[in-house]
């Protein structure tokens, strides 16, 4: 049964996560809500294991997410329930595409998911950075001191700077920040 629901629910992701990986994140914080398969906290270290390995980071969040729930074969159903959706639209699409490639409506549909995608993937973005950089208990308790995690905002803006300006591979600022939460605790 846990096989059937894992397909469905990453099934219904890979259906409607239109704009990549990170469009997948709400649905990822949704089924945590519902499902408790995971925690919030988990789908942050999903990121960062899905950015430092090969691959999409959809289907490397979807294999991560279905091991931590049902072992190696939950992972790889998980995967097959992320992917089905895109290689049957794909499929149609395809025996399609030429056909109504310069149709109106669907430039007007793509016009559309743009926005939405970015939309998407921006609410998942906050919701990473809400996890990562902010203590929400310490909002609870009123120490608003202790609302911000510093060291990991810091560490955040530095690698933001020196990737913008160092254009350095992703793998090395991925190394650094791996030393600097060894190092410093975070």
């Amino acid at each position: 049964m846990i096989f059937l629901r894992l397909f469905a629910e990453f099934f219904k992701t890979g259906l409607f996560s239109v704009g990549g990986g990170l469009a997948t994140l709400p649905f990822l914080y949704e089924m945590s809500n519902t499902t408790k398969w995971f925690t919030t906290a988990d789908i942050a270290d999903m990121i960062a294991v899905s950015e430092s390995t090969p691959g999409p980071i959809g289907i490397n969040m979807s294999t991560y997410a279905g091991f931590t729930t049902a072992g190696v074969l939950g992972g790889v159903t998980a995967s097959l329930g992320l992917a089905a959706p895109s290689v049957i639209i794909i499929l149609i699409i395809a025996k399609f595409l030429e056909k109504f490639r310069n149709n109106r409506y669907v430039e007007g549909a793509f016009y559309g998911l743009r926005p939405a995608s970015i939309a998407m993937i921006t609410a998942a973005g906050l919701n990473v950075a809400k996890v990562a950089l902010v203590n929400m208990d310490a909002l609870a308790a009123k120490d608003y001191g202790g609302f911000f995690l510093w060291k990991a905002l810091i560490l955040g803006a530095a690698i933001f700077i020196a990737q913008r300006k160092l254009k350095w591979s992703p793998v090395v600022f991925i190394a650094i920040a791996a030393a600097a939460g060894i190092v410093f605790q975070f």
